[in-house]
């Protein structure tokens, strides 16, 4: 069963402007089975229960249950179940254990300061359990609690933390049995049979393990708190990732936190453990929105991902070198080549006249324009960006926002939007009635009125990226295996082709 497990009142927490009627009716109508009121030292008595339920109207079913909130010597901050008294501040958790042995502490919010808790802390034979989710944590108060749990194994519950109107219920607890009285709830911290409510879904990497974790219930506007934590597994993947982390960072300072252009804020990084924490966007991959979108809705999209990508550009953002352009684009060109070489695979030898001609390209750009090329995303394609809505009743909260900024480079515009474009067509390539509906110009079109004035090579630019893209695909075909399918020729021969546009 589900139980909030940390609220206030304004009847007896001076810190909190909810009144209980309005807090207890906030929890069952998020669908919770229960509320726990833990006021700074006060215990509701069964008589006062008793009328709040009457004047809450709320069923038999649903648990009114009361614990406290102590100020105590040790730990700060304790909630306590079970005592059967209300509890002076500053009493010591010994004097706790001795007047009330079978009651419950638990250690409320220890992440909410600058210094987290220590494992001796956290694994007091003091405690009971300790609270990981809190509303007074931070996104990364809340992400450390969780990693914590999973490293030490104590018992851990989660917390709303209520004092306000609108988010009661937020963060709950999930028991494993159904209980009713305090005794039982008490009982229950002590056996380790809860845990907060929340998913965590693994998800294998290239050499890393990513979780998505989501914390606490839905609501009406889904604002449940969501991470991504990934433990890269290889020293060099460690570097390209946490590259990308300081890129999206400065890209997220520049004003993609919020609004209908967004970037995955990172929340935290521990190099020791090779271990990055960003947040979760909620929303559908702009791949999987096109398939089942409506003609209207789809051209929005694409749209809306297009100006994304101009507003970046127009940052004229430089966060990582400005000269490793080049030398970046020899290794990856080289690599592509190496590919097609070790299975002495028949198109090698187009695929090395492609190679030189993108790569005396790229050198008489970089000696016209170098000094114009602004921080990219480096692999802009439906696959990486995220379509979301804050409030489905709200068409206004849509917004778009780009992942994976591993191969963000300082670059030429034209790179990111050649690679979408090639991209989009590899992507979609078994769904023609799709690309005949959004044809290139619903994409090109929207990021050009969104740049401003572009230089006049600008379209042949993307051309020569198209092609340079087009290269990868076929090498990461040659990669799975295909590279005698007729795919590998087809893009090939596009690649050829976007060169004789230039």
């Amino acid at each position: 069963m589900l139980l909030e497990m940390h609220c206030h009142t304004a009847e007896h927490s001076p810190c909190s402007s909810l009144a209980a009627v309005d807090l207890v009716r906030q929890v069952f109508a998020r669908g919770l089975q229960g509320v726990v009121i833990t006021d700074h030292h006060y215990l509701w008595s069964a008589e006062e229960l008793a009328d709040l339920r009457h004047r809450t109207g709320v069923p038999e079913h649903f648990r009114l249950l009361s614990g406290q909130e102590l100020r105590s010597e040790e730990f700060g901050d304790i909630l306590v179940y079970g005592a059967t008294a209300s509890i002076p501040r500053g009493t010591s958790l010994m004097e706790v254990r001795r007047c009330y042995p079978d009651a419950a502490l638990v250690w409320a919010h220890p992440y909410r300061g600058r210094m987290p808790p220590g494992s001796e802390k956290l694994t007091s034979p003091l405690l009971d359990g300790v609270e990981i989710f809190n509303s007074n944590h931070t996104v990364r108060g809340n992400s450390l609690g969780l990693q914590d749990w999973h490293r030490y194994r104590f018992t851990a519950i989660a917390g709303t933390d209520t004092h306000g109107s609108g988010y009661a219920g937020l963060y709950p607890t999930i028991f494993d049995h159904p209980l009713t009285t305090m005794d039982e709830l008490a009982v229950e911290i002590k056996h380790g049979r809860c845990r907060p409510f929340f998913k965590e879904i693994p998800r294998a990497g290239a050499n890393s393990l990513v979780t998505e974790v989501t914390i606490g219930i839905k609501g009406v506007d889904e604002s449940r708190e969501r991470i991504i934590i990934r433990e890269l597994a290889d020293r060099r993947q460690w570097v390209a990732a946490e590259r990308g982390h300081r890129i999206m960072a400065a890209i997220v300072a520049k004003g993609f936190s919020a609004g209908p252009y967004r970037v995955p804020r990172p929340i935290d990084k521990d190099p020791a453990a090779m271990t990055l924490i960003e947040q979760g966007v909620r929303g559908k991959l702009l791949f999987d929105k096109l398939l089942s979108s409506t003609h209207e809705d789809g051209r929005e999209y694409l749209q809306l991902a297009a100006r994304w990508l101009a507003r970046l550009h127009g940052l004229r953002l430089r966060v990582t070198a400005v000269d490793e352009f080049l030398s970046r684009e020899g290794q990856r060109l080289s690599g592509y080549q190496e590919r097609f070489d070790r299975c002495q695979n028949r198109h090698g030898h187009k695929v090395e006249e492609l190679v030189a001609a993108i790569f005396r390209a790229e050198e008489a750009l970089v000696a016209a324009s170098g000094a114009d090329f602004v921080q990219g995303h480096g692999d802009f394609h439906p696959k990486n960006i995220i379509v979301g809505q804050d409030s489905q009743d709200n068409r206004d909260t849509l917004y778009v926002a780009a992942i994976d900024f591993e191969s963000s480079l300082v670059l030429p515009a034209s790179l990111d939007v050649g690679c979408f474009l090639a991209q989009f067509r590899n992507q979609f390539i078994l769904h023609r009635s799709l690309q005949e509906r959004y044809p290139e110009s619903v994409f090109l079109d929207a990021y050009l009125a969104a740049s401003g004035e572009l230089s006049p090579g600008f379209v042949r630019e993307v051309e020569l990226f198209r092609a340079r893209t087009n290269l990868s695909i076929a090498a990461y075909l040659v990669k799975l295996g295909l590279g005698e399918s007729a795919d590998v020729w087809r893009v090939l021969v596009e690649a050829e082709r976007a060169l004789t546009n230039l």
